[in-house]
């Protein structure tokens, strides 16, 4: 093996395992981020290609989340504070349209498979009916 060679060998094993880490890295950012009702959106919607948006739905919270090459965004809506949920279905996917009773911009959660989205409403719904029967939760106050 010629000194040309040898380097040249090093560089290519050097990329590979580069590219190896790229990814693991993007792999990674693309799992669960948390235990339960975790929907991901597709991979193959625009704005999701890499690191797809999640949406936790829990019995007391929606949370929207966002991985990035470095960090998070997060947006947590407590589920009081969930004044509806619109679906926008289209050929492929489904975007939902998360209200908040604040008045602000919607949640919106682009690229979601239409059965997913479906079930998440559903979930929504079901969790704000045992919010507010006091199943969940402290009930309101005066209780």
């Amino acid at each position: 093996m010629t000194g040309e060679s040898y380097w040249l060998w090093w560089i290519v094993a050097a990329a590979a395992a580069a590219a190896l880490i790229v990814i693991a890295w993007v792999w990674r950012k693309g799992q669960p981020f948390a235990d339960g009702d975790v929907f991901r959106a597709s991979r193959l919607s625009a704005g999701n290609r890499l690191f797809p948006t999640q949406v936790l739905v829990s019995p007391t919270s929606v949370v929207q989340y966002k991985p990035r090459w470095i960090g998070k965004q997060e947006e947590t809506i407590h589920m009081a504070h969930v004044a509806s949920v619109k679906i926008d279905t289209g050929l492929l996917f489904s975007n939902v349209l998360i209200e908040t009773s604040g008045g602000s911009a919607p949640v919106v959660c682009h690229g979601h498979r239409k059965g997913d989205a479906v079930q998440m409403k559903t979930l929504i719904e079901r969790y704000q009916t045992d919010y507010y029967r006091g199943s969940v939760g402290p009930g309101p106050i005066g209780r």
